[in-house]
């Protein structure tokens, strides 16, 4: 998977704008490269009560919780986004190794947070 980071290089428009690679395998066969540490991004998000009173009656009658897909959805984004960001203070090339991981903070609420290891092609 490519993402952009608004942190280094030129887009087409003139935009810093930086393509890192993310890799859930922990090694690069064939690659030479540096480990350069553990980056990790996460957020906290909740659902308003309105909405939440909505996805509990889905819930009773069964069905997609779109409110709540779309609100983890978010989550990933925003945590990947807070790694990928990381990663290229550090001048990164890669992040190999990625895993998210979800908990329940309370009722409403659910963090995620995303690790993986920084890396430099040498």
């Amino acid at each position: 998977m490519d993402f952009e980071s608004p942190l280094l290089g030129r887009g087409a428009r003139g935009e810093a704008r930086m393509i890192m690679k993310l890799i859930t395998i922990e090694t690069l066969p064939g690659m030479n490269y540096e480990v350069l540490g553990v980056v990790e991004g996460s957020t906290i998000q909740s659902k308003n009560m309105f909405a939440d009173l909505g996805q509990g009656l889905k819930g009773i009658i069964g069905g997609e919780l779109k409110s709540y897909t779309g609100m983890m959805e978010k989550a990933r984004a925003q945590a990947t986004q807070r790694m990928v960001d990381q990663a290229v203070k550090m001048e990164a090339d890669a992040i190999i190794g990625i895993r998210y991981t979800t908990s329940a903070i309370m009722a409403q609420a659910a963090e995620v947070l995303v690790y993986g290891t920084a890396v430099r092609y040498k």
